[in-house]
């Protein structure tokens, strides 16, 4: 119906069906068809048509008197709304875990601001599962698979975590998985319980008491290259370290589950055009990295 009423308010500030046609990129019978649907619909007659062109009746008065202003309004902000969202100019908020997005995407946010100044970053770091909904952002970057059935979901990949520690240790580097429960470690918080696997598929789950804890893997990565103990940390943080020498791997044929990395986005929401670009330089991006395993 909001439809009709705007072909009918148009048709009268145009006083003609030809020009309201025009206007709207509709034909005249088409433009006709609806006004009279809408009569119908109302039960009175609106237009008075005519030779001279079309008039106002006394019902159709107060109809435009009290509709005009209102889908002028709405049209405005339907107007508004779709250069929000096509506009490759404007805001784009995005969330991501904090030792993700910073550090491994460095690079990234580099090369977009360069390419893209237009597009206004607000990028809110946290390692709480912050609500993308309540934040009102426009994508979040996840690990892990999503509980939430009103998100929509795309997995880019996972990143591997690995055993690490300085070549310069004070103790001995384990050399079997049995060893390891001796050695000295460290952990963040969230990468606390260890569940190893080796290329033949076993499992070893290690709960262990490790000797330094932090809420914070920047933490970890910075113990275990001062020689504290060995950690289980995401390749994307440790292969600038394995590549100076900082850090070593151990045992190498061990590794700890795959951490999967999704985007996720409202499923009643539309994305914007700066954040579909955003999700599709960043797939292209992690599709470059050697810590990065795309999915396919």
């Amino acid at each position: 119906m909001l439809d009709d009423l705007k072909i009918f308010i148009t048709a009268a500030n145009k006083h003609s069906l030809t020009a309201a046609a025009q206007h709207l990129d509709m034909t005249i019978a088409t433009v006709s068809r609806r006004i009279s649907a809408l009569e119908q619909k109302l039960g009175c007659e609106l237009l008075h048509r005519s030779t001279k062109g079309l008039k106002l009746t006394p019902v159709g008065e107060s109809y435009y008197e009290e509709c005009a202003e209102f889908i002028d309004a709405l049209d405005q902000r339907i107007s508004n709304l779709d250069q929000t969202l096509n506009s490759l100019k404007g805001d784009l908020k995005v969330l991501a875990p904090v030792n993700l997005g910073s550090g491994p995407l460095d690079a990234f946010w580099q090369n977009f601001v360069r390419r893209y100044p237009d597009i206004e970053l607000n990028i809110e770091l946290s390692n709480s599962l912050q609500d993308i909904r309540d934040t009102r952002a426009d994508i979040a970057l996840r690990s892990g698979n999503q509980p939430s059935s009103s998100l929509i979901q795309k997995k880019l990949g996972h990143i591997i975590p690995i055993l690490v520690a300085s070549p310069e240790a004070s103790f001995l580097l384990p050399k079997t998985i049995e060893d390891l429960q001796q050695a000295p470690s460290i952990a963040s918080h969230i990468f606390s319980d260890w569940l190893l696997m080796n290329k033949q598929g076993d499992l070893h789950p290690l709960n262990k008491e490790h000797r330094h804890l932090s809420n914070d893997m920047t933490i970890t990565l910075n113990l275990a290259k001062a020689g504290a103990g060995i950690a289980l940390m995401p390749m994307s943080m440790v292969m600038n370290a394995l590549e100076t020498g900082e850090l070593v791997r151990v045992l190498p044929e061990w590794r700890g589950q795959n951490r999967e990395i999704f985007l996720v986005w409202p499923y009643r929401r539309s994305l914007s055009a700066r954040a579909k670009l955003l999700r599709d330089e960043l797939t292209q991006f992690l599709e470059q990295q050697t810590w990065f395993h795309s999915s396919p």
